[in-house]
């Protein structure tokens, strides 16, 4: 077994700052796992060519003894809708086929600066669209675990490249799941900070109230590590918080202790049986550890599903409205005297048929008269879900519950059923509507099972420390 294999990025990161580790030899290897399994898996879109040269440059510095940031050394994967300059982003969709950003996004910047290096950028669904990965121009990316499963999404090329050990982190982007569906079905760590508490400037929009960048890791570990290299205001984001910086990375207590857990019924009811047995035995020993738990229910999110895809998809055509092969985006090559018709002309062959299904459908609930009947009513729906959890925050310290409902399926197994692709974020659509941050823990050996733990706005660390401790305790 490789070094990289029996060590987490946050042991790998301090071996390279301390000279125990090269990091031209640790990249080198990631590159090696990269050329040997994306035939097979195809977790990324383009890999970047100077990762090497990166590499070097951080063993000369470590052996003239000069301070290395948080992310010394490390291989980090970007999800293909943060803006990577001079580097082809595409959120792998045709529309976008020629798009080079002429900036980084503002989460690029900071990981350059604590010296991670970019090894490229991962497959998603269309413009995060998706749930599978398989809604991607360039084609779907397969489970790390069996490649006749999906990876899950929108964030699956992320998620696959940290569990197949092409990167060492990455960045997904998680507007109703897309950073805890893939870590769930990859077996790896997951995380969906607080809405703001990451800059989303340089992310290219999907539905902006929803959305967040989120890390993708081995451990929970690595996912504080990222974050904490990354969080932060930004003067360059409207939505960014002014929020006081923590250390996530503070050495969590042996045991849970005092740990209040509220036990989420909707998010257990349907759960299939190997799901809801691995949720239990995982909330079993958390009590063990000295954690009480309990029950509860949160009326609202019955109504979380179907408000999440209306505000999501008005979003969305509102958000995507630019794509016109004039203003910005790929021109088809039609001519037409009249621009209605050539601006239809070159949306039908940009956009992928999923993205077009919910621009359709995001277009329609704004028009008038509808607007009233549909998206108000979504986001009086949205503010009972954001009020049922912070009354429960009051009683506990922590939520829990599935990440996902079910276990990855077959590629291509419900592309025919649109409503049954959608049911699958019923448990991670709630987090963003209310803006909470939530991390997705693996909790069955050998079959990708993830635990769901929810926090309380701004509630990170806390969420964190839990998903920290349960791992020590079931390493």
């Amino acid at each position: 077994m490789s070094r990289q294999r029996k060590s987490s990025a946050f042991d790998i990161a301090s071996q390279i700052r301390h000279g125990e580790v090269s990091c031209e030899e640790h990249i080198s290897e990631i590159l090696e796992n990269i050329q040997q399994q994306e035939p097979t898996f195809h977790a990324y879109i383009r890999i970047v060519e100077d990762s090497l040269d990166a590499a070097r440059k951080i063993d000369q510095r470590v052996k003239r003894g000069e301070k290395l940031g948080k992310l010394c050394g490390l291989g980090v994967a970007i999800k293909d809708n943060i803006s990577t300059k001079g580097i082809q982003t595409t959120c792998a969709s045709r529309m976008l086929l020629d798009y080079v950003p002429p900036y980084d996004a503002t989460v690029v910047e900071r990981i350059r600066k604590e010296d991670g290096i970019i090894l490229g950028k991962t497959n998603m669904d269309e413009f995060g669209m998706g749930s599978t990965t398989e809604f991607s121009f360039f084609g779907p990316t397969k489970n790390p675990l069996d490649p006749t499963l999906v990876a899950g999404g929108s964030s699956g090329g992320s998620a696959a490249a940290v569990s197949l050990f092409e990167a060492d982190l990455a960045l997904g982007s998680d507007t109703g799941g897309s950073v805890r569906c893939p870590a769930s079905f990859c077996s790896i760590v997951g995380l969906k900070p607080t809405y703001g508490r990451v800059s989303r400037y340089g992310l290219i929009s999907y539905a902006s109230s929803l959305e967040q960048i989120g890390q993708l890791g081995r451990t929970a570990e690595d996912c504080a590590l990222l974050l904490d290299s990354i969080a932060g205001y930004d003067t360059m984001d409207s939505t960014s918080l002014r929020a006081e910086t923590k250390d996530n990375l503070s050495r969590p207590s042996n045991d849970l202790d005092g740990v209040r857990i509220g036990v989420i019924k909707e998010f257990m009811d349907g759960t299939v049986e190997p799901v809801s047995k691995a949720i239990n035995d995982a909330i079993g020993i958390m009590e063990s550890l000295g954690a009480t738990s309990q029950e509860v229910s949160l009326p609202s999110l019955r109504f979380a599903l179907s408000s999440y895809y209306i505000i999501a998809m008005s979003e969305a055509s509102s958000n995507l409205a630019r794509y016109d092969g004039l203003r910005y985006g790929h021109e088809s090559g039609f001519t037409d005297d009249d621009w209605q018709r050539f601006f239809s002309k070159n949306r039908a062959y940009g956009f992928g048929s999923e993205v077009k299904k919910r621009l359709i459908i995001g277009t329609f609930v704004l028009i008038a008269g509808y607007y009233e009947r549909f998206y108000l009513k979504a986001q009086q729906a949205r503010s009972q879900v954001r009020n049922d959890f912070i009354q429960q925050f009051k009683n506990f310290d922590v939520l829990v519950g599935p990440t996902m409902p079910l276990l990855p399926f077959r590629l291509g197994e419900k592309l025919t059923d649109p409503l049954a692709l959608y049911m699958c974020d019923i448990d991670t659509v709630p987090a963003n509507l209310a803006g909470i941050p939530s991390i997705s823990v693996p909790v069955s050996a050998g079959t990708p099972i993830g635990l769901q733990i929810l926090g309380p706005i701004l509630g990170e660390e806390k969420i964190i420390s839990v998903a920290r401790i349960y791992e020590e305790a079931t390493r």
